[in-house]
């Protein structure tokens, strides 16, 4: 009788685990997606290919040379940015500072700040920039390039095409965007808003207690 009751325990937790696991909130996967057929030990299986972010090749505020091979493994933030911004940019990075005080000591989450600028904004300006935010380290990079590189990727970030106005002032969305570690969008949040950088942060600490690597939407 003991040993019955015993096994029922075990089992009863065992499906306890299993249904907490179901029931932990997991966030949407953003942009379009496209179902492949393919054959799978004669059978045919079909699968989900998502929207990811391609591959890039910038400069980073310390002159090293950032691909996404130098994100794999990381969960990571995006934004767009330039550093004479009189508007937008410096609420969007006192609210990012948030995020990287936050994460800044863990090993799979970076920030990547790609500035809309690269004219003026060297690796050198960078530095001075981030010298002034107080970033240092290997958390958060702000990243220069080319620049039809720069703006072509934003609308793979799903954000507005950067460009310059009437007046020749660039202009750019402030949203920072949440991005997983298989490069696909999981969220988008105004940077300008404290309330949304709040849920971001939340989202984050979700995105990470994640297993799952493919998620049925």
């Amino acid at each position: 009788m003991r040993k019955l009751a015993a096994l029922l325990l075990v089992t009863l937790a065992f499906a306890a685990c299993k249904f907490n696991d179901a029931a932990k909130p997991k966030l949407p996967i953003m942009g379009n997606r496209d179902a492949v057929t393919k054959v799978v030990d004669g059978k045919q299986v079909t699968d989900t290919i998502y929207h990811t972010i391609p591959d890039f090749k910038f400069v980073n505020q310390y002159g090293d040379t950032i691909t996404q091979n130098s994100l794999k493994g990381d969960i990571y933030v995006a934004d767009f940015f330039f550093t004479t911004c009189p508007s937008i940019c410096p609420i969007m990075h006192r609210n990012m500072l948030k995020v990287y005080n936050e994460f800044k000591n863990l090993p799979d989450f970076k920030i990547i700040s790609h500035t809309i600028d690269p004219k003026h904004d060297s690796a050198a300006v960078m530095k001075k920039y981030a010298d002034k935010l107080g970033i240092s380290g290997n958390s958060w990079w702000l990243l220069q390039g080319d620049k039809e590189a720069t703006y072509n990727i934003s609308q793979d970030y799903l954000v507005k095409r950067p460009g310059p106005d009437a007046k020749e002032i660039f202009m750019h969305d402030g949203y920072f965007v949440l991005v997983d570690k298989q490069k696909r969008i999981r969220g988008m949040y105004d940077g300008t808003e404290e309330k949304e950088v709040s849920a971001m942060i939340e989202d984050i600490k979700t995105l990470r207690t994640e297993v799952d690597t493919e998620i049925a939407q």
